[in-house]
């Protein structure tokens, strides 16, 4: 049986990505006088991997890489003014209402009717808490944990911390190499749930994924009967 169930945040409980995708195409549009050749969003993820270490994950720190990428790609040229647009974009991504994804509002409830859910995403952490308030399905989730990424040793440290043997675990999401294959390698049950845009940082070669050993469900509504499966067949 299954003794807890992890689900992830972005992606896979509400909207998160289009969000930085349509601020990069605002950014893009912005910088389009100083750089024609059309290379602002190759340059802006080359600056946010420099900055990871420094900002983790999060709109701040997509701000921050914005702004340096900005003043980058411009050789300085970027005005106060265009700058200061930057910001009110960084803005408006973290005023944007939550957006539950389709089956969300029915499932969550579902699932905690019957098993213990826990909510592991990363982030920033006031960031997450808002959207996490914002959604209404804070009440659901027995624990929440806003990790500084997801790695099998943050996994392992979480499964210690909860006393959960690694094959009583299932952790649900849309991103393999954040959500799954960590929690594969443990010995653990990943479900991967696509979402139809994927960052580039997340993304993982298909022959890696086919490899690993995982469910792959179209949306999420079909989740509760692929766990109700599971408990059928004593796992």
């Amino acid at each position: 049986m299954i003794d807890i169930i992890g689900i992830d945040a972005d992606d896979t409980l509400w909207d998160n990505e289009t969000l930085y995708a349509r601020t990069q195409e605002r950014v893009s549009q912005l910088l389009e006088p100083y750089n024609r050749e059309g290379r602002v969003g190759e340059a802006l993820y080359e600056t946010e991997m420099r900055n990871l270490r420094l900002y983790g994950y999060g709109i701040k720190g997509f701000a921050l890489s914005m702004i340096e990428t900005a003043i980058r790609v411009s050789d300085s040229r970027i005005q106060a003014g265009e700058i200061q647009q930057i910001i009110n974009l960084a803005k408006e991504m973290l005023d944007a209402p939550v957006q539950l994804l389709d089956h969300v509002e029915e499932v969550v409830p579902a699932l905690a009717a019957s098993c213990r859910l826990i909510l592991i995403t990363k982030g920033d952490l006031r960031d997450q808490e808002t959207k996490l308030a914002q959604s209404g399905l804070a009440p659901y989730f027995e624990h929440v944990e806003i990790v500084r990424d997801k790695t099998v040793e943050i996994y392992r440290a979480l499964l210690v911390k909860y006393q959960i043997p690694p094959e009583r675990f299932l952790m649900v999401g849309n991103s393999l190499r954040s959500d799954v294959l960590p929690v594969v390698k443990l010995g653990g049950l990943g479900v991967h749930i696509p979402y139809h845009l994927t960052w580039a940082h997340e993304a993982v070669s298909r022959d890696i994924g086919a490899a690993a050993g995982y469910e792959e469900l179209e949306h999420i509504g079909l989740l509760p009967a692929y766990v109700e499966g599971l408990c059928r067949r004593g796992m």
